[in-house]
């Protein structure tokens, strides 16, 4: 039985790295799987890619699409021409496994589709509600042709059924990034800006920004940060800069003492900051899941969001992305009240082999693929 593991961006990496864990474990024990990892070459930096490869562990892709940048249209394309290349001339798959929401995951699902390769979604079933959002889009379409669901909480389940999906290609197994963060959890490594600034456990704030409503506008830009600057009470601000934030930071010129603007951190390095800060500012969704597991008050700069139970039941907080939000945030976490928050169901470790052991055991009672 052989998988097509699909990654593509950062986040996917995260997600696909415990999938192959699980699987070499189930090879070695039963002998009945294999998996063929494929890099979309979404993302092409060494920092948003190669260095993840090394720090989880991943080993290299059987193959490399080399997609690239360019507009959305562009990339999709160019996705699609190398994996549909892939599966008419090295051979179609069990199963295309894709993971998140990034152009690579509904890429991929579309192709495999269209050549009678049947899809599963890790991830599958999380709505923000906001179409200005390229994930949002992916997950939709993505959903819309997957075979086979696994889901990170109850209310993913939901959503899928209230879109028609039946309960039966519904799996909710938990969340492959925590397995990740668990699992590497006692190597997180001291980044060099620990020394350089002379941070102190619970004593500096991470920030990260990279969503359009956020970073592309200037003015807005410019007040989001200063409102956080003049609200953190003098503490260091470490903020690991997204290629796409760096741009627009350049152009805005702004600066200030205790804001540290350093390039992108490996996961290992990222997650040092983490654990060991005060809070996290972000308008990522997958930085809230890591915070809501290690314990860490986290303030989310959007309107919406994808994983409400990071908010329900763990420690972040939808501020919204009206600068002015800002202040009264920071003052709750400054009283010492932040709620403290408790880790969502099945976000435990394990997910990846529940994942593996479902494909052996129930995917193939199901119709094989049609590859005529």
């Amino acid at each position: 039985m052989l998988i097509d593991l699909i990654a593509g961006a950062r986040p996917n990496f995260m997600k696909i790295s415990p999938i192959i864990d699980a699987i070499n474990q189930a090879k070695t024990e039963e002998g009945k799987i294999d998996f063929r990892l494929v890099h979309t070459g979404q993302h092409y930096d060494k920092n948003m890619s190669g260095n993840f490869f090394k720090q989880l562990g991943i080993p290299e892709p059987h193959h490399n699409l080399g997609a690239g940048g360019g507009t959305q249209a562009e990339q999709t394309a160019a996705i699609m021409i190398g994996y549909e290349k892939l599966l008419l001339t090295e051979g179609r798959p069990f199963l295309c496994l894709v993971v998140g929401d990034v152009t690579s995951t509904m890429a991929c699902a579309i192709t495999a589709q269209k050549l009678h390769v049947k899809v599963a979604h890790v991830e599958a079933g999380i709505r923000s509600g906001d179409w200005s959002m390229p994930e949002e889009i992916n997950r939709m379409v993505t959903d819309s042709i997957t075979n086979y669901f696994f889901t990170t909480s109850q209310k993913a389940n939901e959503n899928l059924i209230n879109s028609g999906i039946e309960k039966d290609r519904i799996f909710f197994v938990g969340n492959t990034m925590i397995d990740t963060l668990l699992k590497h959890r006692p190597r997180f490594s001291k980044p060099p800006v620990w020394d350089e600034v002379g941070l102190e456990k619970k004593k500096y704030i991470v920030m990260t920004l990279h969503r359009p409503a956020n970073v592309d506008q200037e003015e807005k830009l410019k007040s989001l940060i200063q409102e956080i600057v003049d609200n953190s009470r003098n503490l260091p601000l470490i903020f690991p800069v997204h290629p796409r934030t760096k741009k627009m930071l350049q152009s805005i010129g702004i600066s200030h003492d205790k804001l540290y603007m350093i390039e992108p951190l490996g996961y290992l390095e990222f997650n040092f900051l983490v654990e060991k800060s005060l809070a996290v500012i972000t308008d990522s969704g997958g930085i809230t899941e890591e915070t809501t597991v290690l314990g860490i008050p986290c303030m989310t700069l959007r309107d919406n969001t994808e994983r409400p139970e990071t908010i329900l039941e763990g420690t972040n907080e939808l501020l919204g992305t009206d600068p002015k939000a800002i202040a009264p945030a920071m003052n709750h976490l400054f009283s010492g009240k932040w709620k403290r928050g408790k880790v969502p169901e099945l976000w435990d470790g394990k997910t990846a082999t529940r994942i593996v052991d479902i494909i052996l055991q129930t995917l193939p009672k199901y119709s094989a693929p049609n590859l005529n």
